[in-house]
């Protein structure tokens, strides 16, 4: 193990519950709408979720398997992290329980009020009864644990309903009647929530309304300590790829690992409420936990109604209670007619959400039916359930197009998606290929091929997020349009090889892993290492992880080189460290929309430096994943990137500073707040408005010069 690294690194799963915590931050901030920030609980929530699913899943595995095995960032072993992270994940819990009854108590003068059972009106207890024996009883599918009746398979974040159980018969020989368990699955085709009747915007959750009326389920019995429990299960499945013979078809696999998934060990118990000494005894044996993975909370388990909530609401007042709507732009930029013949007149960089997906849309679509457009070919990663994209590609195939749609089937919790739009995109008679055994191909990378006369040219599309047209309105991303040459034939010869299994092939422009990316950064940054205190390193991220490239930046910083990161989540490198890190900042930026583009610039000047990719400096992403970063080449569009670069280093209100403990700290405001994602937004309207006023006074000059000629005629 390499001591020295520890000096300046911390524990990746500490890092990233540091970082969700920032978003709970969100949360308890009096300037966010309220319902907004009942949404940022909600996203603290499934965050959480996924974190235990996937990362605890992982750590589970390891202590199973090599727990021996010890952590280079922080020296940990996979038993040691797990229980750190059972350490940490307690406080939060509460912070997260209290945030939530402030805002629920906040938002219940506007009318908008989730009650318990005993804050019903007796006309709304009325109304729930009856609903319940007439609506949710006839469907309900209750079960004993006695001798008789084993425990059941409990499904991952499902809630089910339970209760002690005494017989209402007669009584045995010490006077005692047999205790057991009762359990009440929550079905899933039932609402979350009952909504009361009346004009405010009054319910009760599902599971509250059942527990009521355990007496009615179990009518034979006494009820006592009535609770809700959910249990969260080990996710993180990998298919078997080497069981997977030539013959064999690889969405058949996909799905048998999404039914395994169904049933992997459960790694935490959440209970709403206490649980005796006997309970808690009785769970970790039939779940194999130990009581540091047993959590209570006082809030919903699960909370997507609110999302359902928000969008219901009455304009008036989803005006005080919500964010004010912001639709994406058109760039300024972007003129009527095919978009096409506009980028292969000059490059064109796409700012989501700020600007709008729909230019390059439009690009896919006007390539579907342009008579010179040869073949389409582009990766994808995650859609979304409705996606236009699939529409225009299925067309272009339709119309004669070769069309080329590498789709990465175990995109993790969207593989069901991926699996049912690849069979949608060959019914339309698009070739559809898959990623690589042991590599996931997570690239975003569109090629566009044509004929002009005799000559093959190319439109390439590099983004650094997803072609899913939901996502694009809620994530910030670029997506980068060119018809330089140079760009395409890489990404020819990058098709090429993805389609004859080829990892290792070789690109003038492009970058990609796991061969050159890695490779390529950590020479660039050796470049800037070179210059000193003259070199300058700005790169925005998701994710921190690998230890090549931290230690990377650990020499630039005492080669005196300024080093500044802006990394949304994880991030296991400390800066300001003595001897280590002090060049270096760290910064993320937590607001209205997600962060998510990967920004690589180095140097300054006319020998700057710039790429935008899909990867993280995560190892799993430079060594174990298909990734492509391209280089900007027009001198407008690194102009730009700089401006947003700037924009976002200045932001004082929405981001924090990691300090060298690997905690956060607000920035102190200076003469004028910077919000970057309201600077962007308003940046986008203000151009978007330019346009429209162009476009109005070309219009009225239009109608006036036709009105002239008629005047004329009229003589």
């Amino acid at each position: 193990m390499d001591r020295e690294l520890l000096n300046y690194t911390q524990n990746r799963e500490l890092s990233w519950l540091r970082f969700n915590q920032r978003v709970l931050e969100e949360a308890k901030d009096g300037n966010v709408p309220l319902l907004e920030r009942m949404k940022f609980v909600a996203i603290f929530t499934s965050n959480l979720d996924e974190f235990f699913m996937i990362r605890v899943g992982s750590l589970y595995d390891m202590v199973q398997t090599d727990e021996k095995h010890v952590d280079s960032r922080s020296g940990m072993t996979p038993k040691e992290q797990l229980n750190a992270i059972y350490k940490a994940v307690a406080p939060l819990y509460k912070e997260r329980d209290k945030t939530y009854a402030e805002i629920k108590k906040e938002l219940s003068p506007y009318g908008v009020c989730g009650l318990d059972f005993e804050e019903l009106e007796p006309d709304e207890k009325k109304y729930v009864k009856k609903y319940f024996k007439e609506q949710i009883l006839p469907v309900l599918s209750p079960q004993i644990v006695d001798s008789s009746h084993p425990f059941p398979h409990l499904l991952n974040k499902e809630i089910y309903v339970t209760a002690n159980l005494k017989s209402t018969g007669k009584k045995n020989k010490e006077d005692e009647r047999e205790q057991v368990l009762g359990i009440v699955p929550i079905p899933t085709y039932v609402s979350d929530i009952l909504m009361l009747p009346g004009h405010d915007i009054r319910y009760i959750r599902m599971e509250k309304v059942i527990m009521e009326y355990l007496n009615l389920v179990f009518e034979r019995h006494e009820v006592s300590d009535p609770n809700y429990i959910c249990v969260t299960r080990n996710a993180d499945v990998s298919p078997d790829d080497e069981a997977l013979e030539v013959t064999d078809d690889f969405r058949k696999l996909m799905q048998k690992t999404l039914h395994k998934r169904r049933r992997m060990a459960v790694v935490r118990l959440e209970t709403a409420e206490k649980l005796s000494s006997h309970m808690q005894e009785y769970f970790c044996e039939k779940f194999k936990i130990t009581p540091a993975q047993i959590f209570r909370t006082r809030m919903p388990m699960k909370l997507d109604y609110m999302f359902t909530i928000a969008g219901n609401l009455p304009d008036s007042m989803k005006r005080s209670l919500t964010y004010e709507p912001f639709t994406p732009q058109n760039p300024p930029y972007i003129q009527e007619g095919s978009m096409l013949k506009q980028v292969r007149k000059q490059d064109i960089l796409l700012f989501y959400p700020y600007e709008s997906m729909n230019p390059f849309l439009k690009l896919i679509k006007d390539a579907s039916t342009d008579p010179d457009v040869m073949t389409i070919k582009i990766t994808i990663y995650r859609l979304a359930k409705k996606a236009r994209l699939v529409e225009y590609l299925c067309a272009a195939a339709e119309n004669g197009k070769e069309v080329t749609v590498l789709i990465e089937l175990r995109a993790r919790f969207d593989e069901q998606n991926n699996i049912d739009w690849s069979e949608r995109l060959e019914e339309a008679g698009c070739r559809v290929i898959y990623g690589f055994d042991g590599y996931k191909v997570h690239s975003k990378i569109c090629l566009i091929t044509y004929r002009n006369r005799n000559d093959i040219q190319y439109i390439t599309q590099v983004g650094t997020g997803n072609y899913n047209e939901k996502t694009a309105a809620m994530y910030t991303d670029l997506s980068l349009m060119t018809a330089d040459r140079r760009i395409g034939q890489d990404a020819a010869e990058f098709f090429k090889n993805m389609a004859t299994g080829n990892l290792r092939g070789n690109y003038q422009y492009l970058i990609v892993s796991p061969v050159s990316l890695k490779s390529s950064i950590l020479k660039m940054m050796n470049e800037e290492i070179s210059k000193g205190e003259n070199g300058r390193i700005v790169m925005k991220m998701n994710s921190v992880t690998d230890v090549d490239f931290i230690r990377k930046v650990s020499e630039a910083s005492c080669a005196g080189v300024k080093v500044d990161l802006i990394v949304r989540g994880i991030c296991c490198i400390l800066p300001g460290v003595p001897d280590y890190t002090e060049n270096v900042r760290v910064m993320s930026v937590v607001g209205r929309y997600l962060e998510h583009p990967r920004i690589f610039s180095f140097g300054t000047g006319a020998k700057q430096k710039i790429y935008i990719g899909s990867a993280d400096m995560m190892t799993r992403n430079t060594e174990k994943r298909v990734e492509v970063a391209c280089p900007v080449l027009d001198d407008g569009i690194k102009k730009q990137i700089n401006h947003d670069l700037k924009i976002m280093l200045s932001d004082n209100v929405k981001a924090r500073l990691m300090q060298r403990d690997g905690t956060y700290i607000k920035r102190r405001n200076g003469e004028h707040a910077v919000d970057s994602q309201a600077v962007f937004m308003e940046e986008a309207k203000k151009a978007a408005e330019v346009v429209q006023k162009k476009g109005s006074a070309k219009s009225k000059l239009k109608k006036g010069w036709i009105a002239r000629i008629f005047h004329r005629f009229q003589k």
